[in-house]
């Protein structure tokens, strides 16, 4: 006779219970991230440029303030030289020009379409103010297989979340390999990476125009460190390290990415991370080789260094200095 089924107890209760709410958890940190950012994104100190007389510069940062107060820091530059090369470094997103018959905007396309909405309509408004009509140029497009600008976040999106995968498959699968040949690994996975998403990207879909071998290289070490960090933090907080992991890197990482709106757009407990966190610093760097005359590569390449060094020394002395210490 079959015995009856036991009664859950604490333990039952727990496995029950316990992987709903941190999956519960996990994606409420989610929809609230993304929803804070994105629900309905507005500028803060967005920078532009004007160009024309102190005068005229008064009266459009006056107007623009009045309309969207905080939103745009205007910057005045004498000529239109300065402005477009401004523009094609990204210090600023939008050149107003003043000097001519009728007020002119210059804008890099390359920006995204949000950008572009939010420049096109704030000084056309400043035009119509003064019972002009704006003429606008796009003056550095982005590519034909990047008509929305989002390639750059969905191709980084996809980076970071291989990297996690592979940092949570590892030791899964090769639980007992020797820190030497998963540092390997890691270099491995990453290496094919970044060939991988610049053949897709750049090749395939003429989606990320900028040069080979800087994109794949960029790419390789965003995946590298985004591996290595949830590895890292495997090994640190043993189970929660991957749930931690995932809303560091796929959900805080991602949203302050700049991938799909500039870090000009995100509120101000989630700005700083754009400029920390490996998506956000390999996004930039990604736009500026493939736009903007490489803004960004040197601060780029040295933070994602950074965080593979650390990661690497991390998963040294948990994985083979402490086991020695032990033994001795």
């Amino acid at each position: 006779m079959d015995a009856a089924p036991r009664e859950p107890g604490s333990a039952g209760a727990k496995g029950v219970l316990l992987p709903a709410l941190i999956v519960l958890v996990i994606g409420s940190i989610f929809v609230s991230v993304y929803l804070a950012a994105f629900h309905a994104p507005q500028p803060h100190r967005l920078p532009v440029a004007v160009v024309g007389s102190s005068q005229a510069l008064g009266q459009v940062e006056s107007a623009l303030d009045t309309a969207q107060p905080g939103g745009f820091d205007v910057q005045g530059y004498p000529d239109q030289a300065g402005a477009r090369a401004a523009l094609a470094h990204r210090d600023v997103y939008a050149a107003y020009i003043t000097t001519g018959a009728t007020p002119e905007l210059l804008y890099a396309g390359a920006n995204g379409t949000g950008v572009t909405a939010t420049v096109t309509g704030a000084f056309g408004a400043v035009a119509k103010a003064g019972g002009q009509q704006l003429t606008a140029q796009d003056v550095l497009p982005s590519s034909s297989g990047d008509t929305r600008g989002l390639s750059v976040f969905y191709a980084a999106f996809g980076v970071i979340l291989a990297g996690f995968m592979f940092g949570t498959t590892t030791y899964q699968l090769a639980p007992r390999l020797e820190y030497r040949w998963r540092m390997l690994s890691l270099l491995t996975f990453g290496a094919l990476g970044g060939v991988m998403v610049a053949v897709v990207a750049g090749h395939a879909f003429h989606a990320l125009p900028g040069p080979f071998v800087g994109i794949a290289g960029v790419v390789a070490l965003m995946a590298i460190a985004a591996g290595g960090a949830t590895m890292a933090l495997m090994r640190l907080l043993g189970p929660a390290g991957v749930s931690l992991s995932s809303v560091v890197l796929l959900i805080l990482g991602n949203a302050s990415s700049g991938g799909i709106l500039p870090a000009d757009y995100l509120p101000g407990w989630l700005y700083p991370l754009h400029a920390i966190l490996p998506v956000g610093v390999g996004v930039r760097t990604i736009q500026g080789l493939a736009y903007f005359d490489h803004d960004g590569l040197a601060v780029g390449i040295t933070v994602l260094t950074v965080w593979v060094v650390v990661c690497a020394v991390v998963l040294y002395l948990r994985d083979v200095w402490s086991v020695q210490a032990r033994r001795s």
